[in-house]
């Protein structure tokens, strides 16, 4: 589980195709030499498993051909940058949201623009999507945890302070680029209990169909 609060921006090495899916090298942040085989790392939203064979001063990742079609890591080039965030520690605090690293969706830029220091990020991720969404709520957007400013039908809209802008490759997103969504699990959840909650029992429909 991850809390959508990035510490670090890494720089991709390389993304070499294979069957089924692809290898994925990253720069490791200086700091994090105690990065183990197995672990989990959020990149840029997508949950993946350190592997062997990264080298020193990589972080080196098999990607599932449905996780590259389904991401925006498919599309990465070398020197492309990833927001990266290492699992959550037991006993840390929770900053951000519950994070799982299972995307959803991807959505398109529609707009970034500034106010001074402070910047709101617009984008489009669809109908099958926003309704998961709420004003004041949680999401997170390529691994970022960022609060909705406000939603309608067009466009979703999260406001980015200045160490968030800077921090992560929000920097570098432009009008028409794609980021990974991943929707708060805990409206999933919901939606999934009132939808059972709803539907008729066994029982029901035994008695339905017996006509009694």
């Amino acid at each position: 589980m991850f809390t959508g609060l990035v510490e670090a921006a890494a720089a991709v090495r390389a993304l070499r195709r294979q069957a089924g899916g692809a290898l994925l090298d990253l720069e490791a942040p200086a700091d994090w030499g105690d990065v183990a085989r197995g672990e989990s790392i959020c990149v840029s939203g997508v949950c993946l498993t350190v592997v062997a064979g990264g080298g020193a001063g990589s972080l080196r990742f098999d990607v599932s051909g449905e996780t590259l079609e389904r991401t925006t890591l498919g599309s990465l080039r070398p020197g492309d940058a990833v927001n990266l965030e290492r699992a959550l520690a037991v006993g840390a605090r929770m900053g951000g949201h519950v994070v799982q690293g299972h995307v959803d969706a991807t959505a398109s830029v529609n707009r970034l623009e500034s106010s001074g220091a402070f910047w709101t990020l617009g984008i489009r991720i669809g109908e099958g999507w926003s309704r998961y969404v709420v004003e004041k709520g949680s999401i997170a957007l390529d691994g970022i945890s960022l609060t909705v400013s406000s939603v309608d039908a067009d466009e979703l809209r999260v406001a980015v302070i200045p160490e968030t802008f800077h921090a992560t490759t929000l920097s570098r997103r432009r009008p028409g680029d794609r980021m990974n969504v991943e929707v708060d699990v805990l409206a999933k959840y919901v939606e999934r209990l009132l939808g059972a909650a709803a539907a008729p029992s066994r029982d029901d429909r035994l008695r339905s169909l017996l006509g009694s």
